[in-house]
């Protein structure tokens, strides 16, 4: 059996981190939660994480802080920023993907980690995805 890829999800509202994590642990990964950035980072530097999902909008160190100082220590961790303002993703921002909260299915955001952990692992052996990355190159 292969290990749990483990989700970091930071969020200062603790009613939307509880119900993110129940979602992605039900879909069987490993979720640390983290209520500040500062607190992540800590938890970011203590264990390996496959992913980082936070919110925007925090008290202290803002997600897009945040997913900055992660991507400075580990620039290829995926990183997805959810956001209830509706804001155009602006060319500083450091994550992989923006998400205006509301707007979207919790099925896009779970697809939208797979995929951002399969890009990171790469695509396995004859599968139909590294067969067309080797037919494209």
């Amino acid at each position: 059996m292969r290990p749990k890829k483990t989700i970091l999800c930071v969020d200062d509202n603790e009613q939307a981190l509880s119900i993110r994590k129940f979602m992605l642990e039900t879909r069987g990964y490993r979720v640390v939660t983290s209520t500040s950035g500062h607190e992540a980072i800590h938890l970011f530097r203590q264990s390996p994480v496959d992913l980082v999902l936070s919110d925007l909008t925090m008290q202290g160190m803002n997600g897009e802080e945040l997913i900055r100082q992660l991507k400075e220590t580990s620039p290829e961790t995926p990183a997805i920023l959810l956001s209830s303002k509706a804001k155009a993703q602006n060319e500083g921002m450091h994550a992989d993907v923006f998400l205006p909260k509301g707007t979207h299915d919790p099925a896009e955001l779970l697809e939208r980690i797979r995929l951002l952990l399969v890009r990171k692992r790469g695509p396995k052996k004859g599968s139909s995805v590294a067969r067309a990355l080797q037919a494209a190159s």
